[in-house]
């Protein structure tokens, strides 16, 4: 395989991704910082506009975050602070499998809701290179919401529209990466939920950032959320009401070997 060949399932829709994807908690990374010391050089792979890189940022002195499309870097939040070289942030464009960052250089690798679209064996190959003896390897995904309270009905047009255009990977998400053979000794985690407070329009928004409705509107010309966007407004209320979306989150956490 082309080693600077990646699956891009979301350069096309970057601009998207960025403005309705959901924040992380601070009980994601207060975990993670239970292992990983404040001062922390922090390599973030398939940092995609910057989701997790912020709460990364808060808890860790520098994150080398880094994506293979250029068009999710330009959405970056931190990208004009770190071309002028300001900030807690270096940004590159990196294949998740290989990265600038010299040997046992982070103390922590941090994968966010992209694990699943990496060549694993390559990834945790460059893992064993760039991490620290003692370093932390953190990867977390989440997988599908739960349909807020009365939607259950109308999500279930949009989702029969959409479900024939998810990939294998997805599924991998839905199973929490539980299939997975690990590198490093496994630390513990407590369960963690992915929660958002949004009006209808950026739950569309967040329903447009899905890989399938991109792959749903290539393939047959449709757009399922514009197609169903009737049914779930009516569904939803009011526009201006703000519902509850909770996503089930699935870390894990590995520490290298101190030797």
């Amino acid at each position: 395989m082309n080693q600077n060949a990646f699956k891009d399932h979301f350069s096309a829709i970057a601009g998207a991704y960025a403005a309705a994807r959901p924040e992380y908690p601070d009980a994601l990374f207060e975990q993670i910082a239970r292992h990983v010391p404040a001062d922390a050089q922090v390599w973030e792979p398939g940092c995609g506009s910057g989701q997790a890189t912020r709460g990364l940022a808060a808890h860790f002195a520098h994150v080398h975050a880094s994506d293979p499309s250029a068009r999710q870097v330009e959405q970056h939040w931190a990208r004009d602070a770190a071309l002028r070289g300001e900030g807690r942030v270096s940004l590159a464009i990196e294949p998740g499998e290989r990265t600038e960052l010299g040997p046992a250089s982070v103390q922590l690798v941090a994968v966010a809701q992209a694990l699943h679209w990496f060549e694993r064996e390559r990834f945790f190959a460059e893992c064993e290179r760039v991490l620290a003896p003692g370093g932390v390897l953190a990867v977390w995904a989440y997988g599908d919401f739960l349909a807020p309270e009365g939607m259950s009905e109308a999500m279930a047009g949009f989702h029969a529209q959409i479900d024939g255009y998810w990939q294998r990977e997805n599924a991998e998400v839905r199973a929490g990466y539980a299939e997975y053979e690990w590198p490093f000794a496994a630390l513990p985690t407590a369960p963690l939920w992915l929660e958002a407070e949004w009006g209808l329009g950026r739950f569309l928004g967040y329903l447009n950032s899905l890989s399938a409705t991109e792959r749903c509107k290539a393939a047959t010309g449709e757009d399922p959320v514009a197609i169903n966007r009737p049914t779930l407004s009516r569904a939803w209320g009011m526009a201006e009401d703000v519902r509850t979306i909770q996503w089930p989150m699935h870390l894990h956490l590995r520490r290298k070997s101190g030797d």
